[in-house]
């Protein structure tokens, strides 16, 4: 028989957590029993909706937690702030992520910093603070990657080598923290896109190159977070949630 809340008296950290992927997440997570951390770096408003709805179901189960992930000082005291939310970490879901266009001929050192700083050196560091505990706890690490780690996006190179080195770090990191943290990522495809014009052109490219020939769910994303952080014998792995699109050609 399934245990309708196998995550009941563990913590989970989610960065980039107030909103899209990361809010249902939280959500799915929280109800699977986790006492849930929310961070957030500028949607105050959208934490503290989220963090009133779950706190009407279970009091006492929520903590925001505000932060730059570009500002590589406060980094360690994230994770320390965390932890002083119920004095234990079980789940680290590195969600946070910047997403926007870097054209070759117009690219900047800023925006490579920006990317590369919220993608792959936020994540890996924070990691690094949280690992601790998750041994303690015989946690995980959950990074949010994307299939354009593979397949780079066109018109967005900087982004997907970033991706990509989040990909690698999921295995690197499962080889450095085993046999007690297990770490793991989802690689979302077709599933949210940027509002208006661009993202109804970006939705119209896709689909047809879909294999299943629709778009996916947030929610599909957040039960694939749940499966990650509740079984035990899986680790350097990274699941693609994306109706086929990464095998097409």
């Amino acid at each position: 028989m399934l245990d309708p809340q196998p995550l009941e008296g563990k913590t989970a950290l989610v960065t980039g957590g107030a909103a899209r992927l990361g809010a249902m997440s939280a959500r799915f997570l929280h109800a699977a029993g986790a006492h849930v951390v929310i961070h957030y770096r500028n949607s105050s408003e959208a934490a503290r909706i989220l963090a009133g709805e779950l706190e009407a179901r279970r009091p006492g189960s929520v903590t925001l937690l505000q932060g730059d992930l570009l500002d590589f000082g406060a980094l360690p005291r994230l994770v320390a702030r965390a932890l002083e939310a119920t004095g234990r970490l079980d789940i680290l879901l590195n969600n946070a992520s910047n997403y926007f266009p870097t054209p070759l001929e117009s690219v900047t050192e800023a925006q490579w910093e920006s990317l590369f700083g919220v993608n792959a050196k936020a994540p890996f560091f924070l990691s690094r603070e949280a690992a601790p505990a998750l041994r303690e706890n015989r946690g995980c690490i959950i990074n949010m990657v994307d299939i354009h780690a593979e397949r780079p996006n066109p018109g967005y190179p900087v982004y997907s080598m970033a991706k990509a080195a989040n990909a690698m770090m999921v295995k690197a990191l499962a080889l450095e923290l085993a046999p007690e943290v297990r770490v793991n990522g989802v690689a979302p495809g077709a599933i949210l896109w940027p509002e208006g014009a661009e993202g109804e052109q970006s939705k119209a490219h896709a689909l047809p190159r879909i294999p299943l020939r629709r778009a996916g769910a947030p929610e599909q994303i957040a039960r694939t977070v749940l499966f990650l952080a509740t079984t035990d014998y899986v680790t350097g792995q990274i699941i693609a949630v994306d109706g086929g699109r990464s095998i097409q050609q």
